[in-house]
C-alpha cells in the first residue's frame, strides 16, 4: 500500500473505531510538559477500575477496602511503558539497582477542584512531581498533575506547592490500595517523593520504553518526545 492509502485507512479506521485508551490516543503534543491522562478512577468510586490491556474497555479490577476511596482522580498516561528504563531511574533514586519495571501504563494522579462524576474521560494535565513507589519489586510511579486552566491548582508548578495533607492523603492511599478485604498484607512502599524535574525524566523514559516495546505505533509517538 502506498502512504497515502495508509493514512487514508487511518483516518477511516479513527472516524469508525474508538480508540484504544493505551495506544490509540496521543500522549499529547506538548508533552512532557503537558499530558493527556486517560482517567480510570474518579474519588466517589468504591471499586478500583482499570484498562483492560487487550481490549481497551475500562473493567473492575477489585472492591476497595471500606472506605479507602482515591483522594484525585487516577488513571494513565498514553503511549508509555514502566520498563527498563523507568526502573534504572528508579534504582538510581531508591539505591535499588535489582529494580524491574511494572510492565504498565505510567500512573498519573491529577488534581482538579471540579467534580468529574464518572471516568473513562481524557483530560490535559501539567505533571508537576511524583510518588517513587515500589510494589513488590517493581518500580510503580504515580505522577502527580494538575488540570490544566484549573481555577485553584492550575497555576501549580511543583509538587512543593501542593498542601502538606493532600499529598498525606494520596501517600496514605497508595499504601494500603492494594488491599482487598480477606487478603493479606501487600507489599508496597514509598521511597520518597519528587518534583517536576525529576517527573520529566519518568515520562521521557516511561515513552522511550514505550517506544521500544511496540515500534510498530511509530506513526502515532509525538514529535515532542524526540529531544
Amino acid at each position: 500500500m502506498s502512504k497515502k492509502e495508509i493514512d487514508a485507512a487511518r483516518r477511516l479506521m479513527s472516524l469508525m473505531f474508538k480508540a484504544h485508551p493505551w495506544h490509540g490516543v496521543s500522549m499529547g503534543d506538548h508533552a512532557p510538559d503537558l499530558v493527556t491522562a486517560y482517567i480510570e478512577i474518579v474519588p466517589t468510586d468504591t471499586v478500583k477500575y482499570e484498562v483492560d490491556k487487550a481490549s481497551g474497555f475500562l473493567k473492575v479490577d477489585r472492591p476497595q477496602r471500606f472506605s479507602n476511596y482515591c483522594p484525585s482522580y487516577y488513571g494513565l498516561i498514553p503511549q508509555t511503558y514502566c520498563g527498563e528504563r523507568v526502573a534504572e531511574l528508579f534504582g538510581a533514586r531508591a539505591g535499588r539497582p535489582d529494580m524491574i519495571g511494572d510492565g504498565d501504563p505510567l500512573d498519573i494522579c491529577v488534581l482538579t477542584e471540579k467534580t468529574i462524576p464518572h471516568s473513562d474521560i481524557l483530560l490535559t494535565a501539567r505533571p508537576i512531581g511524583g510518588f517513587s513507589m515500589a510494589d513488590g519489586g517493581e518500580a510503580d510511579d504515580k505522577i502527580i498533575a494538575v488540570m490544566r486552566d484549573d481555577a485553584v491548582y492550575g497555576s501549580f508548578t511543583d509538587l512543593k506547592e501542593c498542601p502538606a495533607a493532600l499529598l498525606d492523603r494520596l501517600h496514605h492511599y497508595f499504601l494500603t490500595y492494594k488491599h482487598a478485604p480477606g487478603s493479606t498484607q501487600h507489599k508496597v512502599e514509598i521511597t520518597s517523593i519528587y518534583g517536576r524535574d525529576e517527573a520529566m525524566k519518568v515520562i521521557h523514559a516511561s515513552h522511550d520504553d514505550y517506544k521500544q516495546k511496540f515500534p510498530e505505533l511509530e506513526f502515532m509517538w509525538p514529535a515532542s518526545m524526540n529531544s
